[in-house]
């Protein structure tokens, strides 16, 4: 993570005055304001950001300024420790460095330059552009809180701060970014986390080098963990604070990215993306269903086709009672083309829902349903057990909590429908086998992805099966190596 040009603060005003003109553009970007004014005739020149500060605390701490002159008069040879202690505010500290001035500017804060002193002021009245806490859209439940993350770090910090109250939780803030400078937060509970993952997630932050963090969290990811050509999400992405501080409690570590309403949980298991806020709103026994009509789903979205397909190309495969499974009437496309064709289908469709407007989705979903799905039937593009069952597959991707590993698990189910269109019975075999594999070889932050499947642990595992009351679950999990196993 490289930093800006060192230079140390001049004790002439002029020299520094003309540093910002050069380098950051004063007096040329509308946006960057100057104010210069008398006090004890020296020259103090302030320097603002008109989007990023609030206007009425410029005002407040200019007329305390100015007021000096007035009632300090006896008092000229201390002239900087009469403004620093004019500077109205409960966050003021100075900098001797024009590089780090300069980059606070550029971040928001006030900065105050005092003549004949080679040291400055810096005021933080940042007020960020945003948007006020609302449901996430992708994590809505029936029962919980309807806050959630925002674009504004220091926002998320306090959501995070008002539901741990712990003198132990830490918020250690870095910028990266050549260009960029973007705020990233490290957020973890210093008396539970793994201080290992906690120094090795600072040093591959430090080692970003970059222009610029444009996608933040996902830019962040790509360079914290290596994904290579794995589909399989390697942390995980919530914008609920509830979720959030809960994985706090469990000893995980948590990665804020200014600009950014989705935090990065690390280390992370598959189980870990397919778990919902929801299970957690309800009774144990009902969380419990919930939980396992989702991994129901979530297993058909990825062997429901290949398996139909596998029993279609060889009927002797199915029992007596099952022979109504399966095509009765000759179509003119081979059925794994249909499967195929339809199931890219419906991948359109989801990529032009996110792209379509609100008030015309409904329109959308009607061309698809009506015109689309009917039509294609008496044309005899597909037959009608074919969209039965792609329907049911898409369905358990969308009941699939994780976006990501959605996406991910409709690569595979295309990827085994073709090896089993190829090769048959072995072909799925082999498919089903590589697909563990791969989930079994997947590690994220030297954690294994299966766990606590693979290595086993029958105690997590009931975990992850069942929906545990918390008053029962008094241990930490494992796997993300905890200083404090015990729940207190």
């Amino acid at each position: 993570m490289k930093k800006g040009s060192s230079q140390p603060i001049s004790s002439k005003i002029q020299e520094n005055e003309q540093f910002l003109k050069d380098r950051v553009g004063v007096g040329i970007s509308f946006d960057l304001g100057f104010r210069k004014i008398k006090v004890f005739e020296k020259d103090i020149d302030i320097y603002y950001l008109t989007g990023m500060c609030d206007t009425q605390y410029i005002i407040e701490l200019m007329k305390k300024l100015v007021e000096i002159n007035d009632v300090e008069r006896h008092n000229k040879s201390k002239l900087f420790s009469i403004v620093e202690n004019r500077l109205v505010h409960q966050q003021v500290s100075k900098v001797k460095d024009l590089g780090e001035a300069t980059t606070q500017l550029l971040s928001g804060l006030i900065i105050v330059f005092v003549e004949g002193y080679n040291e400055a002021f810096i005021v933080d009245v940042r007020m960020y552009p945003g948007r006020s806490p609302s449901e996430p859209d992708t994590e809505k439940v029936v029962r919980g809180s309807r806050d959630g993350y925002t674009e504004n770090i220091i926002e998320n910090t306090s959501l995070t701060r008002r539901r741990v109250r712990d003198e132990r939780l830490r918020h250690e803030i870095f910028q990266v970014g050549e260009r960029s400078k973007t705020d990233i937060c490290l957020s973890y509970l210093q008396d539970v986390a793994d201080p290992d993952l906690i120094d090795l997630i600072k040093e591959e932050i430090k080692n970003i080098d970059t222009d610029g963090l444009s996608m933040a969290d996902k830019t962040v990811e790509e360079y914290l963990v290596s994904q290579g050509k794995n589909p399989f999400p390697l942390v995980r992405y919530t914008e609920r604070p509830d979720v959030a501080s809960a994985h706090l409690f469990e000893g995980h570590v948590l990665i804020m990215v200014d600009t950014s309403p989705s935090m990065i949980i690390t280390p992370t298991t598959f189980f870990h993306h397919v778990q919902h806020a929801e299970e957690y709103r309800q009774a144990p026994m009902v969380g419990s269903f919930v939980r396992w009509v989702r991994y129901l789903g979530i297993f058909m979205s990825v062997f429901l086709l290949p398996f139909w397909l596998l029993m279609v190309d060889d009927p002797t495969l199915l029992p007596q009672s099952l022979k109504f499974i399966g095509p009765h009437d000759e179509s003119n496309i081979p059925v794994f083309a249909q499967l195929l064709i339809a199931d890219i289908g419906i991948e359109f469709l989801r990529i032009a829902a996110i792209h379509t407007p609100t008030p015309l989705s409904t329109a959308m979903g009607l061309i698809a349903a009506v015109l689309i799905g009917q039509i294609a039937i008496d044309v005899g593009l597909f037959i009608p057990e074919v969209i039965l069952y792609v329907s049911m597959s898409a369905i358990g991707s969308f009941a699939t909590p994780s976006y990501e590993l959605s996406v991910a698990n409709k690569i595979s189910r295309i990827t085994l429908l073709l090896i089993t269109a190829a090769f048959g019975i072995k072909g799925f075999v082999i498919g089903f086998t590589l697909y563990i594999l791969l989930l079994t070889r997947t590690n994220s932050l030297n954690t294994p992805y299966l766990w606590p499947f693979l290595p086993f642990n029958f105690g997590a595992l009931m975990q992850i099966v069942f929906r545990v009351a918390v008053p029962l679950s008094k241990n930490r999990p494992s796997i993300v190596k905890p200083q404090n196993h015990q729940r207190q």
